[in-house]
């Protein structure tokens, strides 16, 4: 006997990427499990399910950075004050953090990838599953977008949930209608332009001598890089990043300004031409905006 949910929940993070930098990331979970039935003639009920592996999920993983600490550009340090130091060494292109613990989730692989975060999530349920699930699959998948899409990552201090988390993200489509048609010219344009990217906040940013990070940074830090730190309810985050591979947003980066940037910008190329604009945050949910 099997027990099935689909569309379980939705993993929305960021992870460290040797080539791609911080790679905002959605994926879709599903699971099966089979064991013994319990005295209710159930193995678990729908609800039980929902609740705990769900949690489980969203407390290891969601809203958090991703980092693969089998690769060999990977650096990380535990401070006695809770929080914890990641630098990724890329020639160049370097990427370094000082956040509290919980902004971390430490994958055990060369990697990150769906592969490695299924076998990560797997070793910490099979420990937390009541002993009559005597087998689960995992499956994360990524949704099936028709048409164009990015990878961001952001963080938003004023949220008073784990949104306030400095490197977290997301994989989105964005729908870009000019005069009442979808114009895909421009939403690929936006696709590129949104490639990997980190979406800074100006009120965010500082002066790279002003951010307190690992002596692997100090050392690599220089005029390539962009410096972000803010204080949030879950303590002080500091970042670091490549300044290639940012856009600097006058704004908060919450989804419903980022549809309003997008709006602007792109009636900046259109005129007079009415402009609407449906940005997604991840998977089935965003805001739409008009210009």
């Amino acid at each position: 006997m099997k027990l099935f949910v689909r569309d379980l929940t939705v993993i929305d993070s960021s992870y460290l990427c040797e080539r791609r930098g911080m790679v905002g990331e959605s994926w879709l979970v599903d699971i099966e499990m089979s064991g013994e039935l319990n005295e209710m003639s159930m193995l678990l009920d729908f609800g039980r399910v929902k609740k705990l592996i769900k949690s489980i999920i969203d407390d290891e993983v969601d809203h958090k950075l991703l980092v693969p600490t089998g690769s060999a550009l990977v650096q990380m340090a535990e401070l006695d004050n809770g929080e914890c130091t990641v630098d990724l060494l890329r020639p160049h292109r370097s990427i370094h953090l000082r956040c509290p613990a919980q902004a971390f989730a430490f994958i055990p692989a060369p990697q990150v990838d769906k592969e490695s975060v299924t076998h990560y999530l797997l070793g910490v349920l099979a420990t937390r599953l009541p002993g009559n699930i005597k087998d689960l699959s995992l499956t994360l998948r990524s949704e099936r977008i028709d048409g164009a899409f990015y990878h961001y990552s952001h963080g938003l201090k004023k949220h008073d949930g784990n949104c306030q988390r400095i490197a977290h993200g997301h994989r989105s489509p964005v729908e870009i209608l000019v005069d009442g048609e979808r114009d895909e010219e421009l939403e690929l344009n936006w696709a590129e332009r949104w490639s990997d990217i980190y979406l800074g906040t100006e009120e965010d940013k500082v002066f790279l001598s002003e951010l307190d990070l690992s002596e692997q940074a100090k050392a690599q830090l220089g005029e390539h890089h962009l410096g972000f730190r803010y204080v949030a309810p879950q303590g002080l985050f500091q970042l670091a990043m490549p300044a290639a591979e940012v856009e600097m947003i006058d704004t908060d980066t919450t989804i419903e300004l980022l549809a309003h940037y997008i709006a602007r910008e792109v009636k900046k190329q259109v005129g007079d031409k009415f402009v609407k604009i449906v940005a997604y945050e991840g998977v089935g949910k965003g805001a739409i905006a008009y210009a």
